[in-house]
């Protein structure tokens, strides 16, 4: 028997007489669980450090428990392609192909729209956030003046933070769960095919927006940028379809995109313009849902893609050109590079060979922060998992879902209040030309060092009048002070990025509080990723990294001193220009991106001098990370078992890599397999949608000499619609006699889900018990998908993965010489774990043949 949700072999929670007890919307009797449930797995026995499971390299295939594989198998998948059946090309020649300009309008209106949603979105993080510290700073200045402490100031920002906090947990913990976290995994695992509830719906579109908007505003050690790639790929799903399933409306306009493969292809372009319009990087977005979300492309995709994201970006700078915490500043359009640019870096750096030694080193730091990243975060996603698991009451897992953010946030408003008190003032400084390292110098016309203006003072003596600079010659003096922890956690984290971007200010940050915010902020970001919150980890990885690069930078400078010579061979040894492929090295070593981090990096810096070294840092803690775990979002979906087919199969047998171009598609098929006739009984067919987990059905006919063969493959969704119409009934069994009659159509078959499913299978329970359906039949053949794929039980394993998942196949039937069906390939035959245990048992149970023949000849 095949499965399209699991392999044939898997464990079942449920005894197999109870199957059928209920219909779900997708067609199968076991559903993904509800909204607000929580699925631990109790059959887990692997030890903390165990490979294959959150330890596991990128030639390692995860392994899944039993109750794991069920979790597997109540996914449903999707057919990139539409059923090429009778009805649908009769469909066809009643509705001729759309014009391109089709979906290129479609195309620029997602661009736009995201764009739109964008500058709404940072807009108001910014107006939120500069509020709460502009108040924290005049509460604190009150403080010094008056001699008190800064209690005020403490309880301002953690009651602020954490009233955010509370609404946005809040609204998706009672609201939208699905809107938690940033939801790549779940697009990442749609767009290769797998059916995820609710991840585009317009319910989770607004709880996403508003709950991301709060929590980082709020202080929380995440970001925007990840809600925002899905509220992009969101954007994409629902302004294409001009329907709402929620908002109970269909509007009559581009009706011709309501299919599968439209809709992947717009979701991809809406995650690329989220990212276009988050970074600023419209060529980083083409080239992140290329590569990172995206399961099918061509060519003709990549132009409209890039087209999406070139409108999404620039409608958002073209509004943030004019509005700046929505109010109107009188430039509208005109694109200023500190608005445009994300993190805008001022001064470019010539670069040497040498550079790629600490771009090298940085690699490898990035590589293994990165891979204890992942490992610690999918352990506390489990631990919580398995706290909420434990707990049966409701209303307690709804105060622990609530509270844990709030946690974090209490602590982070403490740290960043009262840590910086443990250091110490510093003053500014510059270099005196042909001098040693000058304090109080504000600048200088002829040496570049100096100390960025926008450091943070906290309670050190800063005279922000006039009288507090005084210029004389080439020297600008000064007598005010900075902190430099308050500059890192005292204020937003974008400014903080911005601090350790910062160019020529090779002694504004020392070792210790880059060390300090450093482990510190890694714990908590960690902590702070896969709570119930709409929030990202991009903000805080280019964070993470920009520190231990920075701090790298620092040693090289006490090491080799300080170059700012125009002309000097050692200019490039800058702290900030590390803190830059920091950044990207962690950004790699976390999410394993090449292409598309490369370009976004430059893109949102400007730094195009570092575009070598910035790539050679990627490579190198893709290739360190891999060696240890997998990629974070690919160790997130196995985390919550979605399906997912990559790229290239890795398959391992006894400890080495086995080459599928040795073995063959009838070594991992699902056989034997349920088929269904031309013309079928409506008994049967009633029986197989309520006994059945099959996804569907290969259609065999017979041929001139009376044998079966393969005919097509329909569905049983459709199957189901088909049920409900009784008109197509009819007592004529022969697949050759009587006429063909038609009554739906192929936009009625086009669905993911059933409408009322608890009516069908109250439907399908009455002809399975009323004699008077006994002798009726129905006619499949306009119905059935007469290009599905059928191949050989010989053809290469390896060839039958790569055309399943190029295709974006649900089935692949497999048939023998006559064209008999032997068995069904489905998307769980082709995961990797499935394929080394069938292949596992063919090479042990041919190797025993050997030594028993051995045995016998000796």
């Amino acid at each position: 028997m095949h499965l399209d949700d699991e392999s044939a072999n898997e464990i079942l929670l449920v005894p197999a007489e109870e199957i059928h007890r209920r219909l779900s919307k997708y067609g199968v009797s076991r559903e993904q669980t509800n909204d607000n449930s929580v699925v631990n797995p109790i059959d887990d026995r692997f030890g903390f450090c165990a490979r294959g499971r959150e330890f596991e390299n990128a030639a390692t295939n995860h392994r899944y428990t039993g109750q794991e594989r069920q979790m597997l198998g109540a996914y449903e998948s999707l057919e990139y392609l539409p059923s090429h059946s009778d009805v649908y090309k009769k469909w066809l020649k009643k509705n001729p192909p759309h014009n391109g300009w089709q979906q290129w309008l479609m195309m620029c209106l997602i661009g736009f729209a995201v764009g739109l949603i964008g500058f709404l979105l940072h807009q108001t993080i910014d107006l939120i956030a500069d509020f709460k510290w502009k108040y924290a700073k005049d509460l604190l200045k009150q403080s010094i003046e008056s001699g008190s402490s800064m209690a005020m100031v403490w309880v301002w920002v953690m009651c602020f933070s954490c009233v955010l906090v509370l609404i946005s947990t809040g609204l998706v913990v009672f609201f939208r769960p699905q809107a938690a976290s940033s939801g790549i995994p779940e697009l990442m695992g749609f767009l290769n095919g797998t059916v995820v509830r609710h991840i585009f719906n317009i319910k989770t579109l607004i709880i996403k927006f508003l709950s991301c908007i709060l929590c980082v505003s709020s202080g929380m050690p995440v970001g925007p940028e990840g809600p925002m790639i899905h509220i992009g790929s969101l954007v994409g799903a629902g302004l294409s379809q001009f329907k709402s399933d929620t908002m109970n409306f269909k509007l009559p306009c581009f009706e011709r995109f309501r299919n599968f493969e439209d809709r992947r292809n717009f979701i991809s372009a809406g995650a690329a313009a989220g990212v276009a319009s988050a970074f600023g990087a419209p060529v980083g977005g083409l080239l992140f849902s290329m590569e990172e979300v995206s399961s099918f492309w061509n060519m003709k995709l990549s132009w409209q893609i890039f087209c999406c994201a070139m409108v999404s970006s620039f409608t958002t700078a073209l509004f943030n050109s004019a509005f700046s915490g929505f109010q109107y500043q009188g430039a509208f359009g005109a694109f200023k590079s500190e608005e445009y640019i994300l993190f805008k870096v001022k001064n470019g750096l010539s670069i040497n060979i040498l550079t790629f030694i600490p771009a090298a080193i940085l690699g490898v730091i990035g590589g293994l922060t990165g891979a204890l990243f992942t490992f610690l975060n999918l352990k506390i996603v489990k631990a919580r998992r398995n706290l909420l698991a434990r707990i049966k009451n409701k209303v307690t897992q709804h105060i622990i879902r609530l509270g844990e953010p709030i946690v974090i946030m209490v602590i982070s408003a403490t740290l960043s209040v009262f840590l910086p008190s443990l250091f110490s003032c510093n003053p500014f400084i510059c270099i005196k030309e042909g001098e040693e390292i000058s304090t109080n110098c504000w600048n200088s016309s002829v040496n570049l060092l100096h100390t960025d203006p926008d450091v943070v003072a906290y309670t050190c003596p800063y005279d922000a009048s006039a009288e507090g600079l005084q210029l004389r010659g080439n020297y600008t003096w000064t007598n005010r002070t900075y902190n430099e922890m308050a500059t890192l956690v005292f204020g937003t984290t974008e400014n903080a990025i911005h601090q350790l971007f910062s160019r020529s200010t090779h002694k504004q940050l020392s070792y210790l509080p880059l060390l300090v915010v450093l482990l510190i902020y890694s714990l908590m970001a960690c902590w702070a990723a896969g709570t119930s919150i709409s929030s990202g980890i991009l903000v805080p990885m280019l964070f993470i990294g920009g520190l231990y690069g920075r701090f790298i930078g620092v040693i090289m400078v006490a090491m080799f001193g300080v170059h700012t010579h125009p002309k000097s061979y050692w200019l490039w040894m800058d702290p900030g220009a590390f803190a830059l492929v920091g950044a990207a090295s962690f950004f790699g070593g976390v999410s394993r991106l090449t292409m598309s981090l490369a370009v976004i990096m430059i893109e949102m810096t400007n730094d195009v001098q570092f575009l070598l070294p910035i790539m050679a840092a990627i490579m190198v803690s893709k290739c360190v990370g891999d060696f240890f775990t997998h990629s974070y979002y690919l160790a997130l979906m196995e985390l919550k078992c979605i399906p997912y087919l990559d790229s290239e199969p890795v398959v391992n047998c006894n400890g080495k890599r086995v080459s599928l171009e040795l073995h063959c598609a009838a070594d991992i098929m699902s056989s034997p397999p349920v088929v269904v006739h031309v013309r079928e009984s409506i008994i049967y067919l009633a029986d197989l949608l309520l006994n059945t987990n099959h996804g569907g059905f290969p259609v065999v006919r017979k041929s001139a000499n009376g044998e079966e063969v393969f005919f097509g493959f329909i569905n049983r969704l459709q199957l189901a619609v088909m049920l409900k119409h009784p008109k197509l009934f009819t007592n004529i069994q022969n697949d050759d006699d009587g006429e063909i009659s038609e009554e739906i159509q192929h936009p009625q078959l086009t669905l993911d889900k059933l409408e009322k499913p608890d009516l069908i299978e109250e439907m399908l329970l009455r002809y399975t018990h009323n004699n008077e359906f006994k002798d009726l039949y129905i006619n499949l053949e306009p119905y059935v998908n007469q290009s599905a794929v059928s191949i050989p039980g010989k053809f290469s394993l390896e060839r039958a993965y790569i055309t399943f998942r190029t295709m974006g196949l649900r089935h692949m039937t497999v048939v023998d010489e006559n064209n008999h069906v032997v068995g069904v390939i489905t998307r769980k035959d082709l995961m990797g774990f499935n394929m080394e245990e069938k292949l596992s048992s063919k090479i042990g149970l041919a190797q025993s043949r050997e030594d028993l023949i051995m045995l016998l000849d000796d």
